[in-house]
Parts: C-alpha cells; structure tokens; sequence
C-alpha cells in the first residue's frame, strides 16, 4: 500500500502483517491536554518540532480486492483499534472506484476498538475489466490519512481456468474439460507449435501451474508458476513469457544438492517435485514448494517453503524443515524410532493440499539404504508438521526385499484424495508382513508394495484400507512393485446392477492394471487377489506414470507400449482397449492429459522420451490411432525440444506447457 502525501506516523494495515498508525494532519500542529509527544519527522528526513500524536490502527482483510463483472459481492473488513486508548467516531470514505462498481457503504463511521465493519464491493455486469486503485480515507477531528487498495474487475467473457495442483484436481483425473481454444480441427502442424521457451536456470521436473487473471505489477496476467531443480521458483506471464518474479529458495551459504551418486535426478536435486497453489491463501494467495539443499558443512535440508504468488516473497512461516521420527524397531532403527534422514531421500511425488494441510510423501536416491516409507502432513499456515505416518517401521528385512524400504515416489504423480478426506497413493518395494492381525492388516505395520489409503481423521494420518498382490513378496524381490505407478479416483459409476460403485485405478511394473472399491480395497491374501477387478497384462511392460480420464475412457501409456484407451462399461474395465496409438514409446512411457470442452474436442496429450529429445504427441480422443499432430513433423526442427524424465503436460487456455533441462516449452496455435 502506498500514500501519494506524507503523514506523520501514517501507516497502513494490510491483514495483520502490515500496520500503521494514523496521525495528526502535518497542517495541523496543535495540541491537546493529555496527549502523549512524540517526535515525528518532516518530509525532508530532518527532525520536525514536537506535536501532539494519538495513533490508531486499521486492519483491512483481504487487502486486494477482485470481482467479476456482474458476478458475486465480495466484502471486505475494516478493523479499528486505538494505541492508547482513542475513542469517538472516526469517518471512513471509500473513493476512487471506476463506473459500474459500487462500494457499500462507501461512506461510514468505525469506532476504533468496538467492533468490525464490513465493505461490499460489487460489479455490474456492463462495468469494464481493468485494474484500478481505489483510496480509503479515515479522518477524525484533526488526523486525516489515506492508502489505497488495489481493485482488479475481470470481464464476464474473460476465461478463468486455473490448474493449481498435478493432473488438475485431487482426483488426479489429468482432465481439462474446459478448454475452448484448442480442438482436434486446430492441432496440426500447419496452425500449432511451439511458440516460446520460458528459461529457467535448471530442469524443471515439477509440473508447471497456472493462474488466470492475475494482478500483478499494476496489471492483469495469466500467470505460469514453474520450479527448477537450481531450488528456484519463477512466475511468467503464460502468453509472453516476461518473468514476472524469480525467487530462490536456498538459504544463505547455501548450495543445491549434488545428485547423490544416483543419476535419476541429476546433475543437481533442488525442488523436484510438483508444488501446489492455494489462490485464495492470505493477501495474495500462495505457492508451496519442497526444496532440497545442502549447507557448508555439507549437511542436507529438505524445507517446506511458502511463497507469496504477486511476489515470490517467503510469507509468515516459512520455510520450514522437515524433521521427524516415528516408533519403529526395524532396520534402520535406534531407542525404538525411525528417524527421517534429509539426504537420503527426495520429495519426487506431486504435493497434496487438502483441508489446509499440505502433504508429502518421500523416496530414495537409488534404492541407496538406509531409508523407509514416509508420509508427512504440514499445516499451510503454520508450516509446522501436524502428522506422520511411516510405511515400514518395523521391517526387519525379512518381508520382502532385504531391506525396509517402502518408498512413495510414483513417478512424480501426485497424492490423490476424495471428499472424506482419504489419501491414496502406491507403495513401492519394501517390508510387507504376510502375517495379519484380526483385522486383516500387516502385525507389524509394514505395507511395502501396497495400494495405500490412509485416513486424515482428527488430524492423524493411519492406514484405514490396503491391497497387496497374493505375489507381493516376489515382486518386491523382483522390483515388479506398484511403486512406479500413479492412483486416480474415478467418478462414481453404476454397475449393471444398479449399485453406485466408488472406484480407483492404478498400475504399476507387474503389466496389470488394479481397480479398486474405496470402500474395501481388498487388503491381501496369499492365494488370490481379493479386489473389484484386476485386467491383468494390459500394459506389455508395467507403468512408469498414471493415466487420464475422459467420458468413460482411461488412457494409460506404459513403457515399450502404445497410449491405450481402455473404455468402462458398467463400472468395469474392458480388457481389450477400444484404441491405440501406432507409437510405441520407449522407457519411461508416457502419462497422459486430456483437453476437451466439456465432453466435445477431446485431445490426448503426451510427452514420449527419445534419446533425451522430447516428442508432444496429441491424439483425438475418441480414436488413438488418429494423430491430430506431433512436434517432430515441423520443418527444420522448428518445434523441438529437450525432455526430461516423467513429464506430463499442461493445457491450459490454449497452450501447452512441457519441462524440459533449460525451461517450460510452449505450444500453442501459431500466428
């Protein structure tokens, strides 16, 4: 907040983290009986003679204020308070605001300490898109101030699609049903490709997210928020690739980590992993990100960070590091615990935010010992942790791969979540104890290689259901586990009995795809799979991905295997997919993304991985062996681009967005 004239002591208070306090007009310098004398200064930095000061305080929340043109109110609070003990009627004066907007009341009387007072700004549906500054004054007798409020108006016919979190939502559907730009008649070589590299100074392994209409820097962006593994966070305008902000989150003296001697995340491991963005988080909103560092004594940090989303500034709390123990007397163990070593692990799968928790979950460098399964839940505004969960505490080496293990990586697929508030997600190769208890679960807590649902109730993270394959101990011993792969929640279906079913799908190196009710996983048993259905060889050689979803198809790219379209009928999975493309992709396959408007104009979206050069796929949705187009069809190597491994694209109001080692690669129709 800004003031155009200067007023002794004047201050602004934006929410509860910036506050000022109001003063006596510099034109006015008399004083009162009883008010206490300060010394203020002039407006040429020198030391003014003494006057009288009686200062009170005014909060604002939220401190920006967006409304769309003949759409919702919203209401702002004003909050008053007195330092030493002001009391009366102060007027308050809302002005500045542009043609079609209303503030009410825009004029009226706050007492400080006695109670709040709500605004309601509102749009008119003929009132113009723009940014404007509007100007609250406050003035008593003789104390007068002012500061201003940035107003933001978006146009009703403006698109507003935002993608805030990995595959779209916490279902992980990888579905953009509302994409009106893009459509199988415009995807072709002759009128798309890529239209721009927005740098940055490492890979970008995360999935980049996006914004629309933005306020920043006294305009309106579609904003692309992108992370490096150099531990940066950048934010650029998503249709001129201007760097808006560029943050590091490295602390002081501080460098990336080295690779570990593991080559899958290399040359250098900084923020790995997809963040998440909570838009309405405070003033501005917030970007949360997992960062990986090392210091000058060369000890590794793993730290929550929270970064304003207009600035890129480190907000209240953060960063935070990520410690933890958990009970456990297995491998690895010491006095009866399980302690989380920074350096050995990466934070590889895509952040969850749910009900104001943002979780994590954690893999190895390498399958490089020690280290074990963890899952972590941190409070978005605190950044302190409020849960942990490890996924094999107690394994002793014998229930499975030699080695304790269990880590969550799923090939960088994020966490998914239903209504309820239940986790699921994949298990990689670890400890499994084949001995249950009178329940049905592991007796000792060990859940390698499983299809994990862990109940949030009460703040607590506790496994609630599992499944793992009758053969999990020899797929373990086999790296054959579920761990590659990524879970998706479909939306409810109805069998052909009738019945609503709840499902879940994953897949992972054993070349099966598992469906699962959410309701009863289906937990194990030594001589068949207990579970809603199982199509077993549906992919020629496992999943190093997650599919997508779309008007009653999941599509699945495994590796050395096409992109299949594998219809449901009746809430099942048909065996035999309904179409396929002609591309065979090599490791690592491919995770798909749909855009369509709606359930018209479906596209299918994949990255394929040849010899480190990228290839952007795009197949009309209703037929795979139909290619709208590919980025190696231009002339001259128009289109090309670097890939990294495990990248999933972003449509997002006509563009795609890809990771490559130097930056985001571009798509969109061509000019």
């Amino acid at each position: 907040m800004g003031f155009s004239s200067y007023h002794p002591r004047a201050f602004w208070c934006v929410g509860i983290l910036i506050c000022v306090a109001f003063a006596v007009d510099s034109a006015a310098g008399q004083t009162s009986h009883g008010d206490p004398q300060v010394r203020v200064p002039s407006q040429d930095g020198r030391t003014s003679s003494q006057v009288t000061v009686t200062d009170f305080f005014v909060g604002v929340s939220p401190a920006i204020v967006t409304l769309t043109a003949g759409g919702a109110a919203q209401t702002v609070t004003v909050s008053t308070s007195s330092a030493f003990g002001l009391t009366g009627n102060i007027i308050a004066e809302i002005t500045g605001l542009p043609s079609g907007v209303t503030a009410t009341p825009a004029r009226f009387i706050v007492e400080p300490g006695i109670r709040p007072h709500n605004v309601s700004f509102s749009a008119a549906a003929n009132a113009t898109g723009g940014s404007w500054t509007v100007r609250l004054t406050v003035q008593s007798v003789r104390r007068s101030a002012f500061a201003t409020v940035p107003l933001t108006v978006l146009s009703p016919a403006t698109p507003l699609f935002d993608v805030t979190t990995y595959h779209y939502d916490n279902a992980r559907d990888g579905l953009n049903a509302q994409e009106t730009i893009l459509t199988p008649a415009n995807v072709n070589s002759a009128g798309f490709g890529k239209v721009g590299l927005y740098g940055t100074d490492g890979h970008v392994d995360g999935a980049p997210l996006y914004l629309s209409n933005m306020a920043i820097g006294g305009a309106i962006h579609n904003v692309l928020y992108a992370v490096s593994e150099h531990d940066s966070v950048y934010a650029f305008d998503a249709d001129t690739g201007a760097q808006l902000w560029k943050s590091s989150v490295l602390g002081a003296n501080e460098t990336t980590s080295d690779n570990q001697g593991c080559p899958l995340i290399n040359p250098e491991i900084g923020i790995t992993s997809t963040p998440v963005i909570d838009r309405f988080y405070g003033s501005h909103g917030a970007i949360f990100v997992v960062a990986m560092s090392k210091d000058s004594s060369s000890n590794y940090h793993q730290r929550l960070h929270a970064l304003d989303l207009v600035t890129g500034a480190e907000l209240r709390n953060s960063p935070s590091e990520i410690q933890a123990t958990f009970p456990g007397t297995g491998l690895y163990s010491s006095n009866g615990l399980q302690t989380f070593l920074p350096g050995q692990y990466a934070e590889r799968v895509g952040l969850l935010l749910l009900n104001g928790v943002i979780y994590m979950g954690w893999t190895s460098h390498c399958d490089f010992p020690p280290y074990t399964g963890w899952l972590m839940g941190y409070n978005e505004t605190t950044l302190r942790q409020t849960s942990v969960l490890n996924l094999t505490p107690n394994s002793d080496g014998t229930g499975g791969t030699g080695a304790a293990e269990g880590a969550i990586w799923m090939a960088g697929a994020g966490l998914a979540a239903d209504a309820a508030g239940n986790i699921y997600f994949l298990d990689a190769n670890g400890g499994f104890d084949t001995t249950l208890d009178v329940n049905g679960f592991p007796d000792h807590g060990d859940y390698g290689n499983g299809f994990i649902k862990v109940s949030t109730v009460g703040g607590r993270l506790r496994v609630a259901d599992y499944f793992n394959p009758h053969n999990t101990i020899g797929e373990s011993n086999n790296d054959l586990d579920l761990g590659s792969g990524g879970v998706l929640l479909l939306p409810d279906l109805t069998d052909s009995s009738g019945q609503v079913r709840q499902l879940a799908v994953g897949a992972g190196k054993d070349h099966n795809i598992y469906v699962v009710d959410r309701n009863n996983l289906g937990k194990f048993n030594s001589s068949h799979n207990n579970i809603y259905q199982e199509v077993d060889g549906a992919t020629t050689n496992g999943v190093w991905g997650m599919p997508a979803w779309f008007n009653g198809t999941l599509y699945y790219g495994g590796i050395h295997d096409a992109i299949k379209a594998f219809s449901v009928v009746n809430a099942q999975l048909l065996a035999t997919p309904a179409s396929q493309s002609s591309e065979v992709y090599s490791y690592p396959g491919a995770t798909p993304s749909v855009s369509a408007n709606g359930t018209q104009n479906g596209i299918v979206w994949t990255v394929e991985n040849v010899s480190n050069v990228g290839v952007l796929h795009a197949y009309d949705a209703t037929d795979l062996s139909h290619e709208l187009y590919n980025s190696s069809q231009a002339p001259n190597k128009r289109d090309r681009f670097a890939d990294n491994k495990f990248i999933t694209p972003v449509v997002a109001n006509g563009k795609v967005f890809v990771g490559t080692p130097t930056g985001v690669a571009v798509f969109g129709l061509l000019q």
